[in-house]
């Protein structure tokens, strides 16, 4: 026993996973133990306080470049900006799970075991309170995605991508209407993640291979230090590294949902409860994207000369399916998960700017991107008729007739989706195409702007029909937002419009964080 020597683990730097896998299991507990009556505001108070004690935890360690866990965990800039930015977005997604005033029972089903179509079924979907597990689901979640952004080996890495990955699954299949839709969207979602998820571990151990050919006293390894070393000197086949590097980027872009990896979204984005669809456009897309610039910017960065074009051109198709396919969608919901896609393009851009700057643009995206598509998923919500959301584009038409409000801040959330001036898609997409023309990827910037000029055309589309065309009988109603809507709706468009009038705090803050612990 004496000879056994544990890893030193710096408790406060993950203070922040703690709390959130801490107050996850209490809530398992208070699914167990509290009455049904009153779960429901005992479980949103629980996940709401548990996030902001993580996001206060991450606030404290600012400044923190440390290496802990047994070199499993870092925590640098990077790390912090992006738990804080998940934390911040969280909140919001929360508020948008919480909310159950928009119709009785709120948008998850009572009970996911009941047959669908069912008299049970018809029953609940008129107003049963609905499932209240999704709190604790989503707090695994998230803290999964803490640990993936602050991953320093690929093992740990992939535990974390497991972790976030599986209560999504379930996520995905608990909404209260159409259910049928949502239970494929989710059987999609957890087959098509299994394969992403065996192309990473194959490629970690292939990695783990071309690390062997290295003279180090610690042997192989899957640890970023022992890689970024390989790299340089390692005397094994560089084809084990090239296709470990292509493996473990399919896993990661899959998440991402770059193309051509990116065919789950568009169902998935559709039959989800739309707030677990707004929960994972920002949140999972800001963890892919942490985890995506961690490997390449630390372990494999001696290879970028390699992997820059590939990854290059898969940006470049990434920004053309995902505009080219919005141009042709009938339902919003898929058209704000082609719009996803397409941002996945544009965000790759600065991934592959292996820079200060491209580092930094890229996190002020992430951030910019996840408070606008909340809130446009936010809005989602509030356009229903009896059978619920009406998310075909037809319905739309006279919308702005019908709600003036609601359709501006619609208008407002489109036009920032479309990059115009004073809003923060103008700023997040300078910032990246910026950083790129700094690193001379010029041509990745050519394919931006084209792509984002006929990405606009479904945007602008939207916006002629809630102001232009006359509300028919079909056209349904908004309906007033709850508190908990409201508030997201508020925190999204006025983030919306200050990163895009006045956004410099946050590129100061992403410059400061832009660099990753060695």
């Amino acid at each position: 026993m004496s000879d056994i020597s544990f890893p030193e683990i710096s408790y406060a730097a993950i203070a922040p996973m703690l709390i959130l896998f801490g107050a996850a299991m209490v809530g398992v507990l208070v699914e167990a133990f509290v009455p049904r009556s009153v779960r429901n505001p005992v479980q949103l108070v629980l996940a709401l306080a548990s996030m902001i004690a993580a996001l206060v935890a991450v606030v404290l360690q600012g400044g923190t470049r440390t290496v802990t866990a047994g070199e499993a965990v870092a925590v640098d800039g990077p790390t912090l900006f992006l738990q804080g930015a998940i934390l911040v977005l969280g909140v919001m997604a929360m508020l948008l799970i919480g909310e159950r005033s928009l119709e009785n029972g709120g948008p998850f089903v009572a009970q996911a075991a009941i047959v669908v179509n069912s008299p049970e079924d018809r029953k609940q979907a008129q107003g049963r309170a609905g499932a209240t597990e999704v709190y604790p689901l989503a707090l695994f979640a998230l803290a999964g995605m803490l640990l993936f952004v602050a991953a320093n080996d690929l093992l740990t890495m992939f535990i974390a991508l497991e972790a976030f990955s599986l209560p999504l699954y379930l996520l995905c299949a608990l909404a209260r209407r159409r259910r049928l839709l949502s239970q494929e969207a989710a059987l999609k979602y957890f087959l098509l993640g299994a394969y992403s998820s065996a192309f990473f571990l194959f490629g970690l151990a292939l990695t783990y291979g071309f690390t062997a050919g290295v003279d180090s006293p610690t042997g192989p390894g899957v640890d970023f230090g022992t890689i970024r070393a390989a790299v340089e000197t390692s005397s094994a086949s560089p084809v084990l590294l090239f296709a470990g590097i292509a493996l473990i980027s399919v896993g990661l872009l899959f998440k991402a949902t770059a193309a051509p990896f990116h065919v789950w979204a568009p169902d998935v984005y559709q039959g989800a409860p739309t707030p677990i669809t707004g929960f994972m456009a920002a949140c999972t897309k800001v963890a892919a994207f942490g985890a995506l610039l961690r490997v390449l910017h630390v372990a494999f960065y001696g290879a970028s000369w390699d992997f820059t074009p590939v990854l290059g051109t898969v940006a470049v198709l990434t920004m053309l399916v995902g505009a080219i396919m919005a141009v042709t969608q009938t339902d919003i919901k898929r058209l704000l998960a082609y719009s996803s896609v397409a941002n996945a393009g544009y965000l790759l851009v600065g991934v592959l700017s292996l820079s200060a700057s491209g580092l930094a643009s890229t996190m002020f995206y992430l951030v910019a991107y996840g408070f606008v598509v909340i809130a446009a998923f936010g809005v989602v919500t509030l356009v229903r008729d009896a059978d619920g959301e009406a998310t075909h584009l037809s319905r739309w038409a006279g919308l702005g007739r019908r709600s003036p409000l609601f359709a501006g801040v619609f208008t407002f959330i489109l036009l920032a989706f479309a990059g115009i001036p004073l809003t923060s898609g103008f700023t997040s997409k300078f910032a990246v195409f910026g950083a790129a023309v700094d690193d001379g990827q010029i041509w990745l910037v050519i394919a931006g702007v084209v792509t984002s000029m006929i990405l606009a055309f479904p945007y602008l589309r939207v916006v002629v029909m809630m102001w232009l065309s006359e509300p028919g009988e079909s056209t349904p109603t908004v309906v007033i937002p709850g508190a908990l809507t409201s508030a997201a709706l508020m925190i999204g468009v006025l983030a919306t419009l200050l990163l895009g009038v006045a956004p410099g705090a946050l590129l100061d803050l992403t410059a400061n964080a832009a660099e990753f612990v060695r």
